[in-house]
């Protein structure tokens, strides 16, 4: 019961929880950089399960990411815990070998791998720092981790099948409920279901020829002035640029990119830098160099130019007139209307709806949602439409938009009444949570699994 007590309390922080699947990824997956000649390095085998072993060093990793990320302090139990989360992925990478329906291909392993020895190399600043760093080459670094990727692959697609695979009951889920403790009932947040319709603030045609002077003048400057690409983008690429700091994107096919991207990139020579050229979808001015093509996939590096000071005028007087639309026209969905006006391609797919963009939840914490949302739903009732007004969307972009308060729910204590859906997924998790546990204890039964360090021997090693 105190189990489901704290899964419960837990769970209704806005903005969901860590994916535990991503964690052990970046854990097991981030090398340890070279020691100096005179340094000692101190590990131990944690643990072996089949052929594979788990260091020490691995565990603290994975506990030092927990605590930063969850917020909590170190425990021993904690150090426990995330060693039998190690465990249990090592059997189900060797449970996933087994398994000859779960595969992955070469491709899909080179392409992940390539993303995150891409990562490495951008925090420390060049491949040659890296290799610095690591005291390997980069091929010799993608070679160690290419089978503990395949391991984590393979362990994350059948431990996603597994879990698809359990589902729960309205009678478990009422079940899962009542074993709480009334006083132990979280009080939950005002809460508000919202729907909109978005326009984002266009530039003005001065501020575009500007942008336009400026992705002119940075092309001179890399081709003439022997400026590099990579230092330009750094220097003068918007935040919201793809691909990182430097303008890199690799292993990307043209078929994934947007049309004018794509035809620039299709016919601009390997090593060259492009003209500059007008991308809609990201309101701003390109240039691009290809570095490598094999076939429809590309390695580039770009930067990105957009213009300033954009005004939101006619985004208002747009959102005015489908407003005008909405109130006067009661045959007229707020749905269809927002599925055909909102620039925001994410709500617009679902009608306007928005939601949590990492939960997915519609319940939204009114505190939560910043002072530009506030303000607006403030004075709505439910079904109220607001007039324009500028936002700071979920993802950050700045943009206009108008809204229908779909629900208002006042904080009160968690019931099955008003929080059905909430408390049904922390139910669904919760039991999928322990028969995973209770598969991996069985896979103990057909895999060789030996835990070498004991919590009192945990307690020993951080005396000493």
């Amino acid at each position: 019961m105190r189990h489901v007590c704290r899964v419960f309390s837990s769970s209704f922080r806005y903005g969901g929880g860590i994916l535990l699947g991503a964690a052990l990824l970046l854990a097991s997956l981030s090398p340890a950089p070279a020691h100096g000649q005179n340094a000692q390095v101190v590990d131990r085998i944690a643990a072996v399960v089949g052929d594979e072993i788990v260091l020490k060093s691995e565990v603290d990793q994975l506990v030092r990411r927990q605590t930063r990320q969850q917020n909590v302090s170190y425990s021993n139990s904690l150090w426990m815990e995330a060693l039998r989360q190690l465990v249990d992925q090592k059997l189900l990478a060797e449970q996933a070998r087994r398994d000859t329906t779960v595969t992955v291909s070469d491709q899909q392993l080179s392409d992940q791998l390539d993303r995150r020895i891409s990562q490495y190399v951008e925090r420390a600043g060049g491949e040659e720092r890296l290799e610095q760093a690591y005291g390997k080459s980069i091929l010799e670094i993608k070679e160690q981790f290419r089978e503990d990727l395949r391991g984590q692959i393979l362990s994350q697609q059948l431990r996603r099948r597994r879990m698809q695979s359990i589902d729960i009951t309205p009678s478990e889920v009422r079940q899962w409920f009542e074993q709480i403790p009334q006083d132990s009932l979280p009080r939950l947040p005002k809460t508000v279901r919202l729907s909109h319709i978005v326009r984002y603030p266009k530039p003005t045609e001065a501020s575009r020829q500007q942008a336009k002077s400026l992705i002119t003048s940075v092309r001179d400057s890399i081709v003439n002035g022997g400026a590099s690409l990579e230092a330009m983008a750094r220097q003068f690429s918007a935040p919201d640029a793809a691909g990182t700091a430097s303008g890199a994107l690799t292993d990307v096919n043209l078929n994934d990119l947007v049309p004018e991207f794509a035809a620039v990139a299709s016919r601009t020579p390997v090593g060259q830098i492009s003209q500059p050229f007008y991308n809609e979808s990201q309101n701003g001015f390109h240039i691009l160099r290809i570095d490598a093509k094999d076939g429809s996939t590309v390695d580039l590096h770009h930067v990105l130019i957009k213009p300033n000071a954009p005004t939101g005028k006619r985004a208002k007087e747009y959102l005015s007139a489908v407003r005008d639309t909405l109130v006067n026209n009661a045959d007229v969905s707020f749905e269809r209307m927002a599925r055909r006006h909102s620039e925001e391609d994410r709500t617009a797919q679902n009608g306007g709806r928005v939601t949590d963009p990492e939960s997915g939840a519609r319940d939204l914490v009114l505190d939560a949602l910043g002072p530009s949302w506030t303000r607006t739903i403030r004075p709505l009732e439910a079904g109220d439409i607001s007039e324009p007004s500028r936002v700071q969307l979920l993802n950050d972009d700045e943009a206009y938009h108008i809204v229908r308060l779909d629900r208002r729910v006042p904080a009160h204590r968690a019931s099955l009444e008003t929080d059905y859906a909430q408390i049904r997924q922390r139910a669904l998790q919760d039991k999928r949570s322990r028969k995973m546990r209770e598969w991996t204890d069985q896979l103990r039964e057909k895999i060789y699994v030996d835990v070498r360090i004991t919590e009192s021997e945990l307690t020993a090693m951080r005396r000493r």
